[in-house]
Formats: structure tokens, C-alpha cells, sequence
């Protein structure tokens, strides 16, 4: 059905300007027919396909706006003869950008992304509704159903109405129909497809040239982190130090990843540990992202941080990814609301992949609940060289995106672009050196480097100001941010000296 929109829309925007810009009453009479067949299709793709309802209105508004404009055009140049091939070409040429831009990512990915072997699909009860009404469903498919959340906070959320459903031998057809089954259910408020997310395959850097020693501190690392450079930490640290600026309270920054070596020589005494299955990484992305975000500062070894002297920050870890850097949409959600519960006041995210809904709400539900619990959530962009708005769980409601720029504030190459999410900022992303397990140390891009960046600041700003919200952070990062190559395209770049001083 996905298929079948797009190609409706093109023939009913061809047919549409054959209709006026042929004048024979015959032809008239056949393109106008062509075109009412078209939309018939084209309604029906938007009716079947599993999306939101809101989402399915706005598409229908922006498509039939295009068609309106252009159907005013076209019936502008009827009988315009010199004119006639020159609108020709420039109708063809908008088509294509407009088809390219919107309607081939309209609903992207929906058949290509795989699923939960162990749970397919996640969906939402109506409040007061019980799994119990779902009984024929789930035998006629076959169907498990258990509870996929465990909020502590139930009052504040409606997570704990969520299940999780396994479809034995799943094949792609039979969870499409299911979900549209289910999705029609007197007692369903929402399904979607519980998809498998990963980190992105680590890509290693050149060690950056050495910096001079100027920012005040012992740890040999330091001379290797351009970033330290562009984000001024030299005077970062001296404004902390001279002006004596004091947290509230310690913040705590989780890393939701393939889990942080808490033994680290460059972590380890500002770690806390929740979860003993957490604090031990094979995979070394979740090291490396802890590092940045919260590296023990002046001990002799390693990189640094934001201060000398360590005061501001605590790290701790939610494994929600495996070994091997794959994990589950539920997985995720669940280390969210895990982070929440204990108290995160930063929750960071390196992960996530192309998303098959146009909106997926579980995700969002989640990042709701960590925000009412006091936690501003990070989510890296995506290194696939295209629109965040299309990958989750960056493109929730609620997250600041990070994409990742280079030491010329140049998009990194592989960086997606975030001017489209609400909350989209910079920070450094290619030649990052951090902290990997076993007390080792490695240089690596992506945008997974550039979001502990952000969340170690959003740390820093939260232990000065513990009821900042996360709509008040991005207003400071944005504002006192650094224009970039393209800040259009990357946000602005993130300056925590500036950031600061808006709270201080």
C-alpha cells in the first residue's frame, strides 16, 4: 500500500496537468477520469497503511495543497502556446523534488526494518480495557501476550498499559496483518512494531593533533580532544574555578548503551552503579560514550571532563543494548523508564535506526515520563547521511538530537541532519579519543560521540539548576550555541561556557 500512494500521487498530479493543459474535449474527459481513479487509489493507500490518524490528515493537506497550487498553474497555461513546454519542464521538475522531499518518505522503511523475534509488536490498552478482550485474537493468531512496562510512577504514565505480543514464525505479511487487526480492537488505543535498534558499527578515527597544554589539568588525553578547543573549556574551567560556582546536587548521567566497564581507571570514582549486569561492556561503544560524557577530570590518567575537579557529575549505566550492539524497541523504553525511576537527570542515548512509523508512540510516552521524573533526554541523530526525522528514537517528541560536526565545524559526512527536529545541536563527532574497557583508550566518529557531549553539559547545567527542563536547555544551547558550516543543517554548536552563564 505504501507503494501504491506514491505511485496514485504521481499519476494524479500527471493527470492533472494533461487535464488542463490539453484542450480537446476528449482528452479533457480521460485525464479527468485518469485523475479521479488516481485519488480513489490514492485515498485508499492513506486508509489501509498503519499510521497514525493525525499524520494520515496532514499528509492528505500537504499533498492535495501541492495538487491545488499546481492545478491553479496548469490552469493558468492552458492555451499558452510559447509558454506550454517551459511549464512542461518546470512542473517536472517540481513534481520530482516535491516526490523525492515528501511523498517517498512519507512513510519510510515499513517493510525493511526487522523485528523482535520474541515479541513482534507492541500495543496500548485503552484505559479500563483488559487483555482478556483481546482472548480471540490472540488464539486465532496464535498470539502471547505479556506486559512489556514496569513504571513505579503508574499514576503519572500510561506505560504500564502496554503488552508486548509474540507472533510464532512470524513472517513480514502476517505481522502487517495482525497489527492492522489488533490495531482495529475495541480495546487497542495504539500498536506498533516492536523493532530491533543498534548502535552503529564503531568507525575508528585519526588521533587528532595535540593541543598545548592549556586547560589546567594533568590528564595527557586532554592534549588530544579538539573539541576542548572549539568548546573553550580552558575558560569553562577558570569560570567554575574563580567564580566558585557550586552544584545544588550531584546529576546523574545514565548511559543507555551496550552497558560502561565501571571498573574503568577513567571512570570508575565517578560511577555509581544501579544495576551490576550494566556495569561491564564487551562491545567498549558504551565506555567510550561514558568517557566523554563524564571522565574522571586531573587524576593523571586519561581524558577529562567538565571541571577540574569532578564535582558536578555521576555516571552510571543501563545495558539496554547486547554484546553485540543489537537491542529491541521495548528493551530500550524499559531502560528508560529505569533510568527515570532511579533518579537520572540526564539520560543519554547513542542508538537507534530508521523507524517504520511515522510516529511512534511508545517511545514518546516514555520520554514523557523520564521528563516528569526530571530527566532531559539525548539522542544521537544517526550516521546514514539523512533526515533524523526519520530514525528513532531521535525523532520523539521531547529528546534533544545531537549530530556530529568535524574540527572545521564542517557536518561530519555521515551525520544525518536535524533541521527538522524541534531540538536539534552540534557537538564534536569525528576524531573523538575516549575511554574503551580494560583501562584502554580509542579514537572514534559518529554521532553516538557527539550526544555524551551534550548530555555531560546538560549534566553540568542540571547539577547548577536541577529543575531545568529540557524546552529551557535547548533555549540555552541554541542561543548561546556557535554557528557551524551549516547550521541549518546541524544546529548550532554547543559552547558550555555561555550556557553556563544563562543559569549561573
Amino acid at each position: 500500500m505504501i507503494a501504491l500512494y506514491g505511485l496514485s500521487f504521481v499519476v494524479a498530479f500527471v493527470a492533472l496537468a494533461l487535464w488542463f493543459a490539453l484542450k480537446r474535449e476528449q482528452a479533457e474527459k480521460y485525464f479527468s477520469r485518469l485523475m479521479f481513479l488516481a485519488l480513489v487509489l490514492y485515498s485508499m493507500s492513506l486508509v489501509t497503511v498503519h499510521a497514525p490518524m493525525v499524520y494520515k490528515f496532514q499528509t492528505v493537506f500537504r499533498d492535495m495543497l501541492f495538487l491545488g497550487v499546481f492545478g491553479a498553474i496548469f490552469s493558468r497555461m492552458a492555451g499558452w502556446q510559447k509558454g506550454f513546454w517551459l511549464g512542461v519542464v518546470l512542473s517536472l521538475v517540481a513534481m520530482f523534488w516535491f516526490y523525492r522531499q515528501f511523498v517517498s518518505t512519507t512513510f519510510p522503511y515499513h517493510t525493511s526494518i526487522p523485528l523482535d523475534a520474541k515479541g513482534e509488536i507492541l500495543l496500548e490498552l485503552k484505559e479500563g480495557h483488559q487483555v482478556a478482550e483481546l482472548t480471540k485474537i490472540a488464539e486465532k493468531y496464535d498470539l502471547k501476550l505479556q506486559r512489556a512496562f514496569f513504571p513505579k510512577d503508574v499514576a503519572s504514565t500510561e506505560l504500564d498499559n502496554y503488552y508486548v505480543v509474540d507472533i510464532p514464525d512470524a513472517g513480514s505479511k502476517k505481522v502487517v496483518n495482525i497489527l492492522r487487526r489488533l490495531s482495529r480492537a475495541n480495546a487497542v488505543s495504539w500498536a506498533e512494531e516492536n523493532e530491533i535498534i543498534q548502535v552503529e558499527p564503531l568507525k575508528t578515527g585519526n588521533l587528532p593533533a595535540k593541543l598545548p597544554s592549556k586547560f589546567g589539568i594533568n590528564d595527557p588525553g586532554v592534549a588530544n580532544l579538539w573539541g576542548f578547543e572549539r568548546m573553550q573549556m580552558d575558560k569553562l574551567y577558570d569560570y567554575l574555578d574563580k567564580n566558585q560556582v557550586k552544584p545544588v546536587r550531584k546529576a546523574l548521567i545514565a548511559i543507555l548503551d551496550t552497558g560502561v566497564d565501571g571498573n574503568h581507571e577513567d571512570i570508575k570514582s565517578n560511577f555509581k552503579s544501579i544495576d551490576a549486569a550494566s556495569d561491564r561492556d564487551l562491545k567498549g561503544h558504551g565506555t567510550h560514550c561514558a568517557g566523554i560524557a563524564g571522565a574522571v577530570s586531573n587524576n593523571g590518567v586519561g581524558v577529562a571532563s567538565y571541571s577540574r575537579d569532578n564535582r558536578f557529575t555521576t555516571l552510571t549505566s543501563v545495558k539496554v543494548l547486547g554484546d553485540q550492539g543489537f537491542g529491541t524497541q521495548q528493551g530500550i523504553i524499559n531502560g528508560i523508564i529505569k533510568a527515570a525511576d532511579a533518579g537520572a537527570d540526564v539520560i543519554s542515548m547513542s542508538l537507534g535506526g530508521p523507524s517504520n512509523q511515522s510516529r511512534q508512540k511508545a517511545y514518546d510516552k516514555a520520554v514523557n515520563y523520564a521528563n516528569k521524573k526530571g530527566a532531559i533526554v539525548v539522542v544521537a541523530a544517526g550516521n546514514s547521511n539523512r533526515n533524523a526525522s526519520d530514525f528513532s528514537p531521535v525523532n520523539s517528541k521531547g529528546v534533544i538530537g545531537v549530530s556530529a560536526v568535524d574540527s572545521d565545524l564542517n557536518r561530519a559526512e555521515f551525520s544525518n541532519y536535524v533541521q527538522d527536529l524541534p531540538l536539534g545541536v552540534a557537538a564534536p563527532g569525528v576524531g573523538i579519543y575516549s575511554t574503551i574497557p580494560n583501562n584502554r583508550y580509542e579514537t572514534y566518529n559518529g554521532t553516538s560521540m557527539a550526544t555524551p557531549y551534550v548530555a555531560g553539559l546538560l549534566g553540568l547545567l542540571k547539577s547548577i539548576k536541577p529543575s531545568l527542563t529540557t524546552e529551557e536547555a535547548y533555549k540555552i544551547l541554541n542561543e548561546t550555541g556557535m554557528d557551524t558550516r551549516n547550521s541549518k543543517l546541524t544546529g548550532k554548536f554547543i559552547q558550555p561556557l555561555e550556557a553556563v552563564k544563562r543559569i549561573n
